[in-house]
């Protein structure tokens, strides 16, 4: 009896330390202090059910890869600020290139302009192919970055890009990647061009580097993008490069077709 009690005991942890995870998400999910057109947003990004697929948790070692200007960072900042420690790896500090200094410089004076929930951001920085250090090596349970794959290519740094994260995570760590879905079959000058990846050249990149796939998700799947429009990705919303050309058409479809992919550094 004094075992099968025990048992229930630690079921009934289990469960409600589950909770309480749920809860911290939800709750930085709902936060006043998130800017509302990122908001507008959640019906395509689906924030909860993506973090719970790449399984993360208030008490880890988290580093977001390229937040931009802070779309998932006002959610991962308030999870984590308590128990665990968030890196936020953006563009490098020291840079001739226009849009990482921008974007660079907002996503520092969100940092600033509210210490309550950014406070214990740690501020590194990533530059695929260079020596920078995302976070210190082996100590992170999870590194997650968004819809960004197709960016390293641009550069020809994809694959450098994947073993960097792989150098920064524990035994055990997770990858977790969202990206701009390709056809299966498509060619590396019209990845390049479009924006869009095949999954199974994502997942190839990851297994090189030493990563296992352990699980992919349809969280962020969009059956009504065809993947093929004049202005690549950027000619869906939120970018919509054609203006008011057809913006009916391309607001109706939403954001893009997004492979959401789970993968695992060995234990040993």
């Amino acid at each position: 009896m004094k075992l099968a009690h025990w048992l229930a005991g630690m079921a009934c942890a289990v469960s409600l330390c589950g909770a309480a995870h749920a809860a911290a998400l939800e709750k930085a999910v709902e936060g006043e202090h998130r800017t509302p057109k990122y908001v507008a947003r959640d019906e395509y990004r689906h924030p909860v059910e993506t973090l719970e697929f790449f399984q993360v948790k208030p008490d880890m070692t988290v580093v977001e890869v390229w937040p931009g200007g802070g779309w998932y960072s006002e959610i991962l900042a308030p999870m984590l600020k308590d128990e665990g420690t968030f890196y936020a790896a953006h563009f490098p500090k020291e840079t001739d290139v226009g849009y990482f200094k921008k974007y660079r410089g907002v996503y520092e004076e969100k940092l600033a302009s509210d210490k309550a929930t950014y406070g214990a951001v740690k501020l590194t920085e990533f530059a695929p192919g260079g020596d920078s250090e995302i976070a210190p090596e082996g100590s992170a349970d999870a590194v997650l970055t968004f819809r960004n794959v197709h960016n390293w290519m641009g550069g020809d740094n994809e694959e450098a890009a994947f073993k960097t994260f792989y150098k920064a995570l524990k035994p055990g760590g997770i990858l977790g990647v969202v990206e701009h879905r390709a056809k299966p079959g498509t060619s590396r000058d019209q990845m390049k061009k479009s924006g869009y990846m095949p999954q199974d050249y994502v997942i190839e990149l990851a297994e090189k580097a030493g990563f296992e796939l352990e699980a992919s998700s349809e969280i962020n799947a969009n059956p009504k993008d065809t993947a093929d429009h004049p202005k690549g990705v950027w000619t869906l919303p939120p970018s919509l490069r054609l203006g008011d050309e057809d913006k009916e058409k391309y607001l109706a479809i939403g954001e893009s077709d997004r492979m959401t992919l789970r993968f695992r550094k060995p234990k040993s």
